[in-house]
């Protein structure tokens, strides 16, 4: 679907045309998904009672996520984005020398964050959860575990941030924006 302005912008230019890319629920996730690891992050050790209800919030969500993966729109689908590994590497490569080809939806390192991100974020929930439990209550080894996935979830978040800043620069588009807004510019 491309939606074309009749309006002139500044300087007597057309803005350029914009489709629709990601959905509501694909934003509100995203953000809510942000917000609520943040949250859940700072309160760790410190109010247990947020942190836990963080923790379920999350849980709910990346449920919903997956089941959203698999009957939400084209580009909500894992079907859409999620590519083998020799199609990350190659895009990778081609990130590094700035010659990545632009993508509408999510690119393939995009999708393999996704699912990287996905697998972190649900293992950090399992291993939360276990420790609420009588059989791993006062397990220093599921607690390690949980410590090292949430983590490993921080270290994946600066990567993704730093991959959405480096596409944003190489295919002169606000990435971000379009998080909110929902829209992108139209294939070059």
């Amino acid at each position: 679907m491309r939606t074309v302005s009749n309006t002139i912008g500044a300087g007597g230019a057309t803005p350029p045309a914009t489709v629709k890319v990601w959905d509501p629920f694909v934003r509100i996730f995203h953000w809510s998904l942000a917000s609520l690891f943040v949250l859940a992050y700072a309160t760790g050790d410190d109010i247990e009672r947020v942190h836990v209800a963080a923790g379920y919030a999350i849980a709910g969500l990346l449920a919903s996520r997956v089941v959203w993966g698999f009957i939400g729109p084209q580009h909500a689908r894992f079907s859409n984005f999620v590519h083998p590994p020799r199609e990350v590497f190659a895009y990778l490569r081609d990130m590094a020398m700035l010659r990545a080809p632009r993508y509408i939806g999510h690119n393939p390192a995009g999708g393999a964050m996704i699912v990287a991100l996905l697998v972190a974020l649900v293992g950090t929930c399992v291993t939360g959860y276990m420790m609420t439990t009588d059989a791993y209550w006062g397990s220093k080894l599921v607690e390690h575990i949980h410590e090292f996935l949430a983590n490993l979830t921080v270290g994946l978040v600066v990567a993704h941030v730093l991959g959405v800043l480096i596409a944003s620069f190489e295919h002169r588009e606000n990435l971000v924006a379009s998080m909110i807004s929902g829209r992108k510019r139209a294939a070059d």
